[in-house]
């Protein structure tokens, strides 16, 4: 056997080393990531952007034409949907309202993924927000939570802005994703009795609502109206994440946000529109991917993609039988809310269904 020179030597230890450097990459890009996205100040001594203006038109993702003056061909209620994060941080705890990628991200893939099924039902009111960072909902630290509860006061200045200038009375229904679930959890808390006579329903998607208090009534039936839509799923086939999102997800107690820790989440299954339900894939009416569509197209829905059942507090989804409708990109990607909506059509039928309950029409 020939022996291998210096140089081919030193070849195969540079290939060795660079192979084991690439596998360490592969097995630890979650820490890489969280590192590269810290902040690495502290909350308390940390400048937030500047707040924004409600009473200009760009500090919201998704503004009605008239949002004072709702016309004849409108439909019959408001939707204030709350998106979730889009911003993924670095030097921030919370994102500047402008940030470019940012705004496109919520634009572009969250509204028509997820505002999109209450279209038919609503003229759609979305507040950009200085949103906390992707690095705060995937570390439990003091810095993380505070970041998250601080976005709240915007959320709350847009809602009263809508509730004073633009809803005249009418009904709305209130939507929230994932970090904006949790934010439009405290609108549930903060309404008064006459506001709640008035919301047809709250939507708070892939949310973990503590299950012994939550802010609304859960509701039990498709046509019951002033009441609560909250779920967290795991889904068939996917990767095992949702202990690591319940250990990071928060629950108000007054102002402040703490740990949900060991709580157990509501669970009102999408498809069944029922607590606790339970229905076969036949039932499944549709998931959609909506990303880059214009808003006012309607996407293709796949239907009987997914079985569901509510079993121990949390939604059992199987494993979708469409390509499209499993996660997928980068690791950034997949902590964030899906690029899809695995319940458009079910979203849809439902607050159609208590949109007419609550206007007493068939």
């Amino acid at each position: 056997m020939a022996k291998l020179s210096l140089r081919q030597t030193l070849a195969i230890l540079a290939a060795a080393v660079l192979a084991v450097l690439i596998v360490a990459a592969y097995v630890w890009r979650g820490d890489i990531h969280e590192a590269m996205l810290d902040p690495g100040v502290p909350f308390q001594t940390y400048t937030p952007p500047p707040a924004p203006n409600y009473a200009d038109r760009a500090s919201w993702v998704l503004l009605p034409s008239n949002p004072s003056a709702p016309g004849p061909n409108d439909p019959p209620v408001d939707v204030f949907f709350v998106h979730p994060t889009t911003f993924d941080g670095g030097r921030n705890w919370n994102g500047p309202i402008d940030d470019a990628a940012a705004g496109r991200l919520a634009s572009r893939v969250m509204l028509p993924n997820y505002a999109g099924p209450f279209r038919s039902v609503g003229r759609v009111f979305a507040p950009r927000y200085r949103q906390a960072s992707l690095y705060s909902h995937i570390t439990s630290r003091d810095d993380a939570r505070e970041a998250r509860a601080f976005a709240y006061a915007d959320v709350a200045a847009a809602f009263q802005r809508y509730l004073a200038e633009d809803n005249q009375g009418r009904p709305f229904i209130i939507v929230g994703v994932e970090q904006g679930g949790f934010l439009a959890e405290r609108l549930l808390i903060d309404l008064d009795p006459a506001q709640r006579s008035n919301l047809v329903a709250a939507y708070l998607v892939e949310t973990a609502v503590p299950k012994d208090a939550p802010p609304l009534a859960p509701c039990e039936s498709r046509t019951q109206a002033h009441c609560l839509l909250a779920w967290v799923s795991a889904v068939e086939g996917d990767p095992d994440t949702l202990t690591e999102r319940l250990r990071h997800s928060l629950v108000w107690a007054g102002d402040n946000a703490e740990l949900f820790a060991q709580r157990r989440p509501l669970c009102v299954n999408p498809v069944t529109g029922t607590l606790n339900g339970a229905a076969t894939a036949k039932a499944h009416l549709g998931g959609a991917n909506a990303s880059k569509l214009d808003w006012d197209q309607r996407p293709a829905f796949l239907a009987h993609q997914v079985s569901t059942t509510c079993a121990m507090d949390v939604l059992q989804v199987s494993r979708p039988r469409s390509a499209t409708l499993r996660p997928a990109g980068s690791w950034a990607d997949q902590q964030r809310a899906a690029p899809f909506n695995m319940f458009y059509a079910d979203l849809e039928a439902d607050a159609q269904a208590r949109t007419a309950a609550m206007l007493k029409q068939p």
